[in-house]
């Protein structure tokens, strides 16, 4: 997989979201598996969360619980710190990402160990650790089944929970008839596109990497500030042996996953596996305390990763993005992302979250054409990922926020105005005097029904083109509502 990072968040070479959207559009089976699975996982979610009669007051209290920890970040940043060390932990702090790339490949080297075994996180691929441990000479192997299926692939997450969503059984059967054997264990042999079987195939590939590793690197939901406890969530059984068999353990995660409290954890352990799987508990949920003489870990590294969060904090609208639990219910209800997989979105965050997250991260720039710049635009912005979120993101005003810096941005840095603002300008000009504005319409009204046919305008010449590219417009009527009121007042009269 080729990457590239821009201030340390990795870019997965994608272009702009709208030529690889586009793209993405030509490609009916990946349309197909999206439509297949995103549908599935939000009914299991729907039926999981109406069955709790206080669903929204969990929603509402996990709200204020993010906001209040983001005014008060640097204070239980700290206490976390104080708490992991005092339970025999020790907490690296890394500013970008090449800082936690380094201290991660410093804490392997240590050990003398070149190989590592990694659940699932976000915020490794964030930082492209796999990528730069693989530079040091250190083989890092997933072992979630999906990024697995990735990994075995070459190939790119396209889903916050389901980085493999965009491919079939069929797919993965192929893959790893082909590509299993490369790890120096047999390739299987007969192997049909049952669950089941890809599952148990998946498990035998992996089960000695397991029972030999020494070191295990993972990413974390939470950690609670007051006890130093870390905790991952996790359904496949694979992070609980990463967790507790290696010597070492190493977690990478970023600065806002801290909440204050056992009692605030308890609500996200609510509303996680219910907006995620559509589950009412995961089945692995992991929390350790620092380390324990004769059980676990011998030595655990906590790396908190900024990496912009504090920009993304200092923005009072924006900010609302850092409280993502990392559940995907965006995703799953979002029709632009059902029908571009998350490939079009050049980044490791996909969907609506990845839309307002990353341009934030990374900055939005002075070219709204650029792959950040572009996202705040991939959006309907008919507000069911705000319906979705558990912990009530308003997506879509992050969205119109991000927009409006945009399009700032690039008027500033070409200091000429754009295109649309001199529209706007001109609209108000018109709006502004009665007589611009039935000039306008009748004008208006007679090349609208010099280019009708059939009542209907099939394409709109110049640059307004765009427009009646993908829809019809209906052709404005012989006369205009003032026109036609001032003649029945007459007539009243």
């Amino acid at each position: 997989m080729s990457a590239n990072t821009e201030r340390g968040v990795v870019w997965l070479g994608s272009p702009a979201f709208p030529d690889a959207a586009r793209e993405a559009l030509k490609n009916s089976r990946l349309r197909a598996n999206l439509k297949r699975a995103t549908g599935t996982i939000r009914d299991k979610r729907l039926a999981a969360a109406t069955e709790l009669d206080d669903w929204e007051a969990l929603r509402e209290s996990a709200a204020a619980i993010k906001q209040r920890t983001a005014r008060h970040l640097d204070r239980y940043l700290l206490q976390l710190e104080q708490s992991v060390t005092a339970a025999g932990g020790t907490v690296h702090w890394a500013a970008e990402a090449a800082e936690a790339n380094r201290i991660v490949t410093e804490l392997v080297r240590a050990t003398g160990e070149t190989e590592v075994v990694k659940v699932k996180s976000m915020a490794t691929q964030e930082i492209g650790l796999n990528e730069h441990l693989a530079g040091a000479g250190i083989t890092a192997y997933e072992t979630d089944l999906a990024e697995l299926i990735v990994q075995l692939g070459d190939d790119r997450p396209s889903h916050i929970l389901v980085p493999a969503i965009h491919r079939n059984r069929t797919e993965i059967r192929d893959l790893f008839a082909s590509r299993m054997g490369e790890w120096g264990q047999p390739a299987p042999e007969g192997l049909s596109d049952e669950t089941a079987e890809l599952a148990e195939a998946a498990r035998r590939h992996l089960r000695e990497k397991f029972l030999t590793a020494k070191v295990a690197v993972s990413g974390a939901n939470f950690a609670v500030a007051d006890t130093g406890t870390v905790v991952v969530v996790e359904s496949e059984g694979n992070g609980r042996m990463c967790l507790t068999l290696p010597r070492t353990l190493i977690t990478v995660m970023g600065i806002e996953k801290v909440v204050p409290t056992w009692t605030d954890l308890e609500v996200f352990l609510q509303l996680l596996p219910r907006s995620s799987t559509g589950e009412r508990m995961n089945p692995y949920t992991s929390s350790w305390t620092g380390t324990t003489d004769g059980d676990g870990p011998k030595a655990f590294h906590l790396v908190l990763l900024d990496n912009g969060r504090t920009d993304t904090l200092a923005d009072t609208v924006g900010r609302q993005a850092l409280a993502c639990i990392r559940c995907s219910a965006c995703l799953n209800v979002c029709p632009v992302f059902e029908r571009t997989g998350g490939h079009a979105y050049g980044s490791v965050y996909p969907g609506p979250i990845g839309a307002v997250l990353t341009p934030q991260l990374v900055g939005v720039g002075s070219d709204i054409k650029s792959s950040a710049a572009s996202l705040p635009f991939a959006s309907t912005l008919c507000g069911a990922c705000y319906d979705a979120c558990p912990v009530k993101i308003d997506i879509p005003d992050v969205l119109a926020h991000l927009r409006a810096e945009a399009v700032e941005a690039e008027r500033s840095a070409k200091r000429l105005p754009t295109a649309e603002a001199v529209a706007m300008k001109a609209a108000a000009t018109v709006l502004d005097s009665p007589y611009l504005l039935a000039a306008a319409q009748k004008a208006a009204s007679l090349g609208g029904r010099a280019l009708a046919r059939r009542g209907r305008i099939g394409r709109i010449p110049g640059p307004l083109h765009g427009w009646s590219d993908t829809r019809d417009t209906p052709a404005p009527p012989a006369e205009s509502f003032r026109t036609w009121w001032r003649k029945n007042k007459e007539g009243e009269r």
